[in-house]
């Protein structure tokens, strides 16, 4: 079987044939039935998508007589003509041969004619942004005034080439990329016709080849079949177009999984042996981890972000389930740096080999987050943290707590109960004066204890800071100071003279309740920050990136 042929064999003949543009084709079916066709189409695109073919598809539409509900019988000498070519009627023009002022001069002269048959005079430019400035500027008369009978259709892979000028005149349809599946699904119906036989996998591959074009997978297959006969392997396609086994892309994912050094240098020599380019490996291998994330990410039932077959996103999440985000994450940063190494590398295989071994001796990440909960909770161990640590080690000091920070000054007073403290006493307060209660959170508080042969026990003395001034000068007011000690009569039903003291020397190393808590806070994360710092894998990180661990909290 000839080259091509099936590319040819295969050409759409309706708009219900075209795959995956249904935006175009319903729109066209509705201009055509509304009697809406503008006098210039800008069809774009990438190649092999159905451009031209859709533009022969309505050249037929306009033209048929045999033509029910616009629909072509594409039998008919008109129709047969136009798929071939050589209708007078409907003139074919390549831009990329056709593109001085002279050819565009010839073409103005020729609108002005009337088609010999029918109703419209069509004229089709293919890749029409390679005409030249003074071609357009000739074309531009034309279509700002075109004869009723003529109807121009441009197609072009590259419209932002084509001056706005002309684009402006023109109605625009963008025809999109053929999705895998959909590729997969059409070639596999014209190979059934064909009478050939062919595994699934194959046929994706040669659908993934073709990056979206019909035209391309169509000359693939072609080429596939030529070789093969009529039964198509897996095997047989990736050995036949040069493409990269997908099983070998697994075996390397798993091998970096298991920290498997001597797997991945037997990995690299098979990709060598079996004539894979290096590059391209590498960047399918950067490709298939970040189809992992993806699936890892999106979650199982949003595979419609990947174009793969169902068998090879079943193996990708079963793969996702035993690895970490941040491991993905990892693998995949490293690839990608590998990528750009391997392509300006002079020998590649031995960069390939070093990129796979360094991947193979990464360490396995955790988000902080995670340890952070696991600390939190008490299920992150000490021998976890650091397993280098002398297991006879003696155990480390319980942490203090909130309340070991406390100063003297804030415990009950004698004789007085074990629930007269000064931050219960804030608590009531706070419940029913809140905003007495916070302005009070930054001061410290103190009663004599009469078994130290203090004067006069019913003295309560509150004192803030010398920088908590402006707290100060509120609470020291008379009415506030006596909605104080109202206060600590009702809750403690015992009459304390409360003062007011700002900076009392007696008590500086005493703490408030509001700096107790953030003390506390402070200490947590500088022993949460110690434990993260000695973990060997953040050792290994720090080593590898040159970095160190901050407090962003400390550092903003």
């Amino acid at each position: 079987m000839a080259y091509q042929v099936l590319a040819r064999k295969w050409r759409p003949k309706l708009f219900e044939a075209l795959i995956g543009q249904e935006h175009v084709t319903t729109t066209l079916l509705n201009a055509l039935k509304n009697n809406r066709i503008p006098h210039a189409l800008l069809f774009t695109g990438a190649r092999g998508v159905g451009k031209t073919s859709a533009a022969r598809i309505l050249a037929k539409s306009l033209r048929c007589p045999k033509a029910v509900d616009h629909v072509p019988c594409g039998v008919c000498s008109e129709c047969v003509e136009i798929a071939e070519g050589r209708s007078i009627d409907v003139i074919e023009i390549d831009g990329a041969s056709n593109n001085s002022v002279e050819n565009v001069r010839d073409l103005r002269e020729s609108v002005g004619f009337m088609p010999s048959t029918g109703k419209y005079k069509i004229y089709i430019l293919d890749e029409v942004h390679m005409l030249s400035n003074s071609a357009f500027n000739a074309l531009l008369k034309t279509l700002e005034e075109p004869p009723p009978h003529v109807i121009f259709i441009f197609a072009t892979t590259e419209p932002q080439k084509i001056p706005v000028t002309i684009l402006s005149r023109c109605q625009r349809y963008d025809f999109r990329r053929i999705p895998i599946k959909k590729v997969t699904d059409a070639i596999s119906k014209i190979a059934a016709e064909e009478g050939v036989t062919a595994e699934p996998q194959a046929l994706w591959l040669i659908a993934r080849e073709s990056d979206g074009s019909m035209r391309d997978s169509l000359s693939l297959l072609d080429q596939v079949i030529s070789f093969s006969g009529n039964k198509i392997t897996h095997r047989q396609v990736v050995e036949i177009l040069g493409l990269t086994d997908r099983t070998l892309l697994s075996d390397t994912l798993k091998a970096l999984m298991d920290r498997d050094a001597s797997a991945c240098l037997d990995i690299a020599e098979k990709v060598f042996k079996l004539g894979y380019d290096p590059k391209q490996f590498a960047q399918d291998l950067l490709e298939h981890i970040r189809n992992l994330m993806v699936v890892k990410l999106s979650g199982r039932t949003r595979t419609d972000f990947l174009d793969l077959p169902d068998v090879e996103i079943g193996e990708l999440i079963k793969v996702s389930d035993s690895l970490s985000n941040e491991d993905i994450h990892f693998l995949f940063d490293m690839t990608l740096k590998g990528v750009t190494d391997v392509m300006r590398a002079q020998d590649p295989r031995v960069v390939l080999e070093m990129l796979l071994l360094r991947m193979s001796q990464a360490p396995q990440l955790t988000a902080i987050e995670d340890v952070l909960a696991r600390l939190s909770n008490g299920t992150f161990t000490e021998a976890e943290a650091c397993p280098d640590s002398d297991p006879e080690d003696k155990p480390a000091a319980p942490r203090k707590t909130v309340e070991s920070l406390k100063p003297p000054s804030m415990g009950g007073f004698a004789g007085g109960s074990s629930e007269h403290t000064w931050p219960s006493l804030l608590e009531n307060i706070k419940r029913e004066k809140p905003l007495l209660g916070a302005k009070l959170e930054y001061a410290s508080m103190k009663i004599p204890d009469v078994t130290a042969g203090a004067n006069s026990p019913n003295h309560m003395t509150i004192f803030f800071r010398k920088e908590q001034e402006f707290f100060y000068n509120q609470i020291s007011q008379k009415d506030v100071v006596k909605q104080i000690a109202d206060l600590v009569q009702k809750y403690w039903g015992k009459t304390y003279e409360v003062e007011i003291k700002l900076g009392d020397t007696l008590n500086q190393g005493a703490l408030s309740p509001q700096e107790a808590i953030n003390h506390q806070k402070k200490t947590d994360e500088k022993i949460l920050l110690e434990k993260i710092e000695n973990h060997p894998m953040v050792k290994e990180a720090k080593n590898i990136l040159k970095a160190k661990v901050t407090n962003v909290k400390e550092s903003q």
